[in-house]
């Protein structure tokens, strides 16, 4: 009787636990496979980020937290960061807005519809690369299209050297990335769009609500979980993007597009210091993931994403 008794409470034990935490079970592979492929490395780039590491010596010298002391007062490393703050948040907005407007107006009904959706992809789905080479003639400093258009029509005198001054070499790789991740979030949105039920819309209008009040009231608290995610994995895509510095500018000139993850990159494999391009990743990473936690802290106190 006894046994029975705790064979019973042993399966609804089990039963209570299946229920509360099964869920995590589906996601356990995935977990695995995460921590063996990014976990790993991540964890190794943060051990050596303590040491004076150089592949070429046999020795690694523990100089603790002496890498990143050195970083945080390199006046480089520190524009290095005004310049991925500006990139990183400054593109992703202008993707944003015009994201939301795109997929408003892809959202209508007109003919053409599905063969303008699929162009719209374009910019997207074009390399990196050939973005970039595109872009270099469209404002090359001399025959680029763009200074030839603003001469035309008598908005400059002289051409401008879009990526060989430091006002405007940043703001003009900006305009490249934003070109290529508006179709991101207009697709994404869209598709959220097209699941907000027409009877809520049908509902507002009888309550005297306009297309604007209607867009913000009914719409788009429907579509924040969607605006939301989608905002983070761009701004984490972003953040770790150097294809085009590497590119055009190379991080130039006078350091203006000099971005963490670039600096990283030419301490690593242009001074062999390993241990100190590793710290600024490390930087980077832990302010991404700072910037990130605030971030879906705010929308959950909005009732916008549950992250239980």
């Amino acid at each position: 009787m006894n046994g029975t008794l705790k064979a019973h409470g042993n399966t609804a034990a089990w039963s209570r636990f299946l229920k509360r935490y099964g869920k995590f079970l589906y996601l356990l592979p995935a977990a695995v496979w995460i921590v063996g492929v990014v976990g790993y490395p991540v964890t190794r780039a943060f051990f050596f980020s303590f040491f004076d590491y150089n592949p070429l010596r046999a020795d690694r010298a523990f100089v603790g937290l002496e890498n990143y002391v050195r970083i945080l007062q390199d006046p480089v490393f520190r524009k290095a960061m005004i310049n991925s703050a500006v990139w990183t948040f400054g593109c992703v907005f202008f993707q944003v807005v015009f994201g939301l407007i795109g997929a408003i107006l892809l959202n209508q009904r007109f003919r053409g519809r599905g063969g303008i959706r699929g162009l719209t992809l374009i910019p997207w789905a074009t390399p990196s690369v050939l973005a970039a080479m595109m872009w270099m003639w469209i404002l090359d400093g001399n025959y680029g299209l763009l200074n030839d258009v603003l001469k035309r029509i008598g908005l400059i005198d002289l051409p401008i050297p879009w990526f060989s001054q430091t006002t405007t070499a940043l703001p003009a790789l900006m305009l490249i990335d934003v070109w290529q991740g508006i179709p991101f979030f207009a697709v994404m949105l869209l598709a959220a769009l097209q699941q907000v039920p027409g009877d809520l819309l049908e509902a507002a209008k009888l309550d005297g609500a306009g297309a604007w009040r209607s867009f913000w009231s009914v719409v788009f608290p429907l579509i924040t979980p969607t605006l939301l995610i989608t905002t983070v994995l761009r701004i984490v895509w972003t953040a770790s993007y150097m294809d085009l510095m590497m590119v055009v500018t190379q991080g130039g000139p006078a350091y203006a597009t000099l971005t963490i993850p670039l600096s990283a990159y030419y301490t690593a494999y242009s001074e062999l210091a390993f241990g100190e391009a590793m710290a600024k990743a490390t930087v980077q990473a832990l302010l991404l993931l700072l910037f990130v936690l605030v971030y879906l802290r705010l929308f959950r106190r909005r009732g916008a994403v549950d992250i239980e």
